[in-house]
């Protein structure tokens, strides 16, 4: 190995799967000088790279995790290393053949050939197993296995050809010096080495090497337990690594891998094991490697039991014997996410963790691309490290959550499912009234957030089939019909809505202005007092956020956005700010609540000296106004399609303005309402887009149905790619669908969740110009249209009103008919709702 230089323009720190693809594609890009560090023995330096059973599933229900997935193996076949093998995930229970019904969907959306298979066609595919144990499965042929020790060194070596990489292995980091908030330098046993860009990229040692820096990679090492059973008659006979497809046994949280004449059963079913990384054993103290801990047998005996039910002859074999059985560590996150970009706390020092064999590759080119270009070509906003509020990246949450994702690995995870642990964290001003009241709570960034209110389960009787009832379990969970008349309740009188999740920085000095202008798309030279909802662009003029700012003062803007992706939105804008403005964090500093409906004006006029009607205080304002001894500042805007506003006051005078608002709105009808209304049933009846469903970072405005006429005279980010797109035709259009009928072969009916595929009438594939299937962005009750509204983009060959088309559902095909093509609401389509126009 080579010495280490004095000076390098990256240090990668780790030699695993994700840092020998990130020095692979750093050179590709074009950097040079970089410089590898590994404290173990290449190929294999005793991280996770090393035993992980190294199998690709491509099918993910999430877009992010799949699309990282399909180019890793893309990049894994292109270097030679990746074996074909075919996968099937097998069923137990009816519940989980509906789980792999609902897979379907999602291999549909994303174009990888699936099917579902009898017992009887998985036993002709995999003799060995038993089929009366099974009741189906789930049959991809495009798994495999890949060679990463090997598809590492290939790496390496590619970016050493091009005199780009510097590689020191044997040599472990002691500090990172950082000066100014910004990385300077690496400090080794070898010495040290100085650079402006450091990337930790070391699996399970990633938080203390963070922590050298003053930073935080929110993961902890967790046990995966696995052994190896052979030698296997069967599997003996066969040539070669792998000749049988993989077995995922998903209802007992386990696999069975073929690996030459041995079988590899690994668990997900055990207790959660989890370690801190100063437990982790040094590479001279380690019997196997550091990541392979020793076997506790008593966590794997059920496991074992199982998996012997499902292949009695093959793993029952009195020859056979166990012959490796290790509790190799992983990396596991609170979210479930990899945890990747550059960290909020230093700049220059960069997160490459949490990232699975499956995604290396593929992370490897997205993060490289993010650091070349600022940002990548696909979507990583899910596994940006930036997402995590304080209280997310503490060790007693981290440990909280990853202990209750660990299950969840093979687990039946519905979309709208809720975490148990670590909770409650946030509390809202008015928490203890709404409790009172019934409320539902849901998590949002850690706030607890009514998603309805039990207290108005007697409107379910008065709007009757109105509120659109669901009868199958898996349709309703984690849903209620008052969520439906909530809704009907708000467009009738009026309803209370806590948004005190909010995430909202001010940005403030004397170059505010020219900070925010450069930063958003919408003109915010505008006067004092001035509401502007803007998308957000980065370079190639596609979204990063959608927000509203309001101008409070010459040097004064407040950014509201949403509390899922506000320490996104809080450091984009930070690291975007000329010398002469600085964001304020006020996110916990202060509470919002929305007031909407056609008595909303009556309420809050009944309740200040301030004239609140639609023409005095016009939509697109905000005023502080006097709300009894209550310090208000109003901002009149909606979400929901009705006229009212978000009012905005300090968190300690957040319950006083909560019980104001309830007692003055109680006789007129106005009644407490969950998010539920806010984000699925208001929102979807107006057509309103939402970043991280319609918007992501591979969606234009145009596509989005979100053109500008004309562009603002100042340069904002994304303008000159904005400029181009305007000659071109998009190649996806974002619309609005109605289902049109919902009965199901059993006749039950069925109401979509989200994720689903949009096909032709008869069940064909459709391809927009991005070469994508289109699928369900959005699935919501819209009860004021009586209709289940979904939203997805389309080919622009589809996009036309009245065009009939069919979305998948667990396997079945319902009618859908395109309502609208550009941002045109289904429900009141002229605003005037909007407007205080009743």
């Amino acid at each position: 190995m080579a010495e280490l230089p004095e000076r390098a323009s990256v240090v990668v720190i780790g030699a695993g799967i994700v840092g020998n693809s990130l020095v692979h594609h750093l050179a590709e890009l074009g950097w040079t000088d970089i410089v590898q560090l590994d404290k173990g023995p290449l190929p294999n330096p005793g991280g996770s790279t090393g035993h992980a059973s190294n199998f690709i599933f491509p099918v993910d229900h999430t877009r992010e995790i799949a699309d990282i997935t399909l180019d890793s193996v893309r990049q894994y076949k292109e270097m030679g290393v990746f074996t074909e093998s075919g996968g099937i995930e097998v069923a137990r229970t009816e519940e989980r053949m509906e789980e792999l019904r609902r897979r379907m969907s999602s291999s549909r959306a994303l174009g990888v050939e699936s099917r579902l298979v009898t017992p009887e066609e998985v036993a002709e595919l995999v003799p060995f197993l038993d089929p009366s144990v099974i009741i189906g499965g789930f049959y991809t042929p495009s798994v495999g296995v890949v060679d990463s020790l090997r598809a590492g060194t290939i790496m390496r070596e590619r970016a050493m050809e091009k005199d780009a990489l510097t590689v020191v292995a044997g040599v472990e980091v002691t500090d990172l010096t950082v000066v100014d908030g910004h990385v300077r330098g690496v400090e080794t046993t070898a010495g040290s080495i100085a650079a402006d860009t450091v990337v930790i990229a070391c699996g399970v040692w990633s938080p203390k090497l963070a922590q050298m820096a003053g930073a935080k990679i929110p993961l902890t090492p967790a046990v995966h337990q696995m052994i190896s059973v052979g030698p296997c008659a069967p599997l003996a006979e066969k040539p070669g690594e792998i000749s049988f497809p993989i077995v995922r046994d998903m209802d007992t949280f386990c696999y069975e891998r073929q690996h030459g004449s041995d079988m590899e059963v690994g668990s997900y079913g055990h207790r959660a094991i989890l370690h801190d990384v100063d437990e982790i054993p040094s590479n001279e103290q380690a019997k196997l490697s550091p990541t392979e801990m020793p076997f506790t047998q008593e966590d794997f005996d059920l496991q074992l039991e199982q998996a012997l039910e499902l292949m009695p002859e093959l793993l029952g074999d009195e020859k056979a014997e166990m012959r490796y059985a290790i509790n190799g560590l992983l990396s596991l996150t609170p979210d479930g996410f990899p945890v990747v970009g550059e960290t909020p706390e230093v700049k220059g020092l960069w997160s490459a963790a949490a990232v699975w064999i499956k995604e290396g590759p593929g992370m490897g080119r997205a993060v490289a691309e993010w650091m070349t270009h600022g940002t990548p070509e696909i979507d990583l906003h899910h596994s940006d490290i930036a997402r995590f509020y304080p209280h997310q990246r503490t060790r007693a949450h981290v440990r909280s959550r990853t202990g209750e994702g660990f299950i969840k690995t093979y687990g039946i995870v519905h979309p709208s499912e809720q975490w148990t642990g670590s909770r409650p964290a946030r509390l809202a001003p008015m928490h203890a009234s709404q409790k009172e009241l019934g409320a539902v709570f849901f998590e949002a960034a850690g706030w607890e957030r009514p998603q309805w209110y039990e207290s108005n389960a007697p409107l379910v009787e008065k709007f009757g089939d109105a509120v659109m009832p669901r009868e199958h379990e898996w349709d309703a969970r984690w849903w209620s019909p008052i969520i439906n008349a909530e809704h009907l309740q708000m467009r009738e009188a009026g309803a209370i809505i806590d948004l005190t999740a909010f995430a909202m920085f001010d940005v403030i000095g004397p170059r505010a202005l020219e900070g925010v202008e450069r930063v958003v798309v919408a003109k915010v030279d505008v006067p004092v007092g001035k509401v502007v909802y803007t998308p957000v662009l980065d370079e190639r003029g596609v979204f990063r956020s959608d927000l509203t700012v309001m101008r409070l003062a010459h040097d004064r803007f407040r950014v509201v956005t949403g509390g899922a992706h506000g320490m996104l939105d809080l450091k984009w804008f930070g690291d975007r700010m000329p010398e002469g403005a600085v964001c304020v964090d006020l996110t916990s500093a202060v509470s919002t609540i929305g007031l909407w409906g056609p008595q909303a004006a009556a309420v809050l006029g009944s309740l200040t000296r301030t004239d609140v009607s639609p023409g005095a205080f016009r939509f697109g304002t905000c005023q502080e106004i006097e709300v009894g001894n209550l310090p208000v500042l109003a901002s009149r805007i909606s979400y929901v399609g009705e006229h009212g506003w978000e009012l905005h006051v300090p968190m300690e005078l957040g319950a006083a303005l909560w019980d104001t608002l309830l007692e003055a709105g109680r006789p007129l009808g106005v009644v407490p309402a969950g998010i539920g209304v806010y984000t699925a049933s208001g929102r979807v009846e107006k057509g309103y887009r939402a970043f991280g469903t319609e918007l992501d970072t591979e969606r234009t405005p145009a596509e989005a149905g979100m053109s500008r006429a004309r562009l603002k005279d100042a340069d904002f980010i994304g303008k000159e790619a904005l400029q181009a797109q305007a000659g071109e035709e998009p190649r996806t259009v974002l619309c609005t669908l109605t289902v049109d009928d919902h009965t199901s072969a059993s006749g039950v009916k069925r109401y979509m969740l989200g994720g689903e595929p949009i096909l032709t009438l008869d069940g064909g594939t459709l391809t927009d110009g991005h070469g994508r299937h289109p699928y369900v962005t959005t699935a919501a009750s819209a009860p004021s249209l009586g209709k289940h509204v979904l939203m997805a983009y389309l080919p622009p060959d589809q996009a036309q009103v009245g065009n009939q088309l069919a979305v998948s559902y667990m396997e079945e095909l319902y009618p859908v008919t395109v309502g609208s093509v550009d941002a045109t609401p289904l429900f009141d389509p002229e605003n005037a709702r909007l407007k205080g126009m009743y």
